[in-house]
């Protein structure tokens, strides 16, 4: 799998939850939170949790829990 990015101002929708589980379950996966940028994803930040996976696809769920399923079953 590509890297999947967070963007910290997504992470009061709970995606903060799914980077720590998601790095403490599989530490070899390539995840990286934007500290400074934004992932330019405004209108879906400020509504639901999402990550970006490469540089174009993005996966969004309405709560972290469904993000964190959907983020394990593109893992494996």
């Amino acid at each position: 799998m590509k890297k999947i990015k967070y963007c910290c101002r997504n992470f009061r929708h709970g995606s903060k939850t799914v980077y720590k589980t998601l790095k403490a379950e599989f530490p070899d996966l390539k995840q990286k939170k934007k500290k400074k940028d934004c992932l330019g994803n405004c209108k879906t930040c400020a509504k639901q949790c999402f990550v970006t996976i490469g540089k174009k696809e993005v996966v969004v769920a309405k709560s972290a829990e469904a993000l964190y399923g959907l983020l394990k079953e593109r893992i494996g």
